[in-house]
């Protein structure tokens, strides 16, 4: 008996999988308890009903819907998703799980541009301080990171191929390096100076402002957008540079890809923040547990779970203390720490550590 073409045809793939579904509600559910939540006392419902009604809405609640809440929830998202894309890209790289930007001493030179901005801005001229305003210690962290980059990649490269351990022992030293001159500084800094280093070290989204996020989305965006087409590159880079080639892959051009995305992704992040550990590491391992090491579902839901994370992180650090704020780096190290050796744990069994 001759089946019909429904019956023999292979059973089609759901568009979007039950475990992106939920990282996307889960997204959701965290964006509106964050924009919902705050010590001014400002509802979102009543706002959106007084919208809703064509009355006129305080002024109160739409500068701080408009002007603190709203930009602090993109900030948020945007740098949850490019230091978990990061991580993803990072590890990929590497073949190692437990590769971080901050190996390769991006978030090193991000932090001593940070610094530098910090103690010694007062020594600019007039003119150019007054040019960079606010603005100045994320641009100085942001050139920090792109600097320790490219000093990188001219250490690691020779006659147009780029080796990975030279990579990685380049990006060790420069990590060094960049923590010597960053404890000098530190050491020179003044009473104020050492309170704005501790406080920016720790991570916070509290600075957030739509001038900033334009600046920082203007490169996290786009990396994020494209970061997908380096998925079938990494996937196959899992067997080995060599098996890669063979496969059709410019190994060369995904690496110098790879390096400048992670760069671009982890440098805008902490000049947007500061120093936020653990998503970049934590995130990618949870998803590989619970979807395979496929590149391109993990690139994708690596940014919705590190937006997600991150969103709900700074809503704990804004509540725990409230009406205070606790740096949002702490709370992802007292989150992050025990999931990360939950993970190591549950690798390799007590007998293995």
């Amino acid at each position: 008996m001759a089946f019909s073409a429904i019956e023999t045809r292979a059973p089609m793939r759901p568009v979007i999988s039950r475990l992106r579904l939920g990282l996307i509600a889960l997204l959701v559910l965290s964006a509106l308890l964050s924009i919902g939540t705050g010590a001014a006392g400002v509802s979102v419902l009543g706002v959106l009903g007084d919208w809703l009604s064509g009355e006129a809405i305080a002024t109160r609640d739409r500068v701080v819907l408009m002007n603190i809440r709203l930009p602090r929830l993109a900030m948020g998202v945007m740098v949850g998703a490019g230091l978990a894309v990061a991580g993803a890209v990072m590890q990929g790289l590497f073949r190692n799980p437990l590769a971080d930007p901050g190996i390769i001493g991006v978030g090193s030179g991000a932090g001593l541009g940070a610094v530098s901005a910090i103690v010694l801005g007062g020594l600019l001229p007039g003119a150019l301080a007054a040019l960079f305003g606010q603005h100045l210690v994320p641009v100085a962290a942001f050139f920090g990171a792109w600097a320790a980059t490219l000093l990188l990649y001219r250490v690691s490269s020779r006659n147009g191929r780029t080796s990975i351990a030279t990579l990685l022992l380049a990006g060790i030293a420069l990590a060094a390096m960049a923590g010597a001159l960053t404890g000098i500084l530190t050491y020179v800094a003044d009473d104020r100076q050492l309170r704005d280093l501790t406080f920016w070290g720790m991570g916070s989204l509290a600075g957030a402002s739509w001038s900033k996020l334009a600046v920082g989305g203007a490169l996290i965006v786009p990396v994020l957008i494209l970061a997908p087409r380096l998925a079938r590159g990494l996937d196959a880079l899992a067997l080995g540079e060599a098996a890669a080639a063979h496969m059709g892959h410019d190994i060369e051009r995904l690496k110098r890809f790879a390096v400048l995305a992670v760069a671009a992704l982890s440098g805008a992040s902490v000049a947007l923040a500061g120093g936020i550990g653990f998503v970049g590491i934590v995130v990618p391992h949870l998803l590989r547990i619970s979807a395979g090491p496929g590149h391109r579902r993990l690139l994708v839901d690596a940014a919705l779970l590190g937006a997600a994370l991150l969103t709900l992180a700074d809503l704990i650090a804004r509540q725990i203390v409230a009406p205070a704020e606790l740096p949002i780096g702490i709370v992802t190290a007292v989150l992050g720490a025990p999931v990360f050796l939950w993970i190591l744990i549950r690798r390799q069994g007590f007998g293995g550590i």
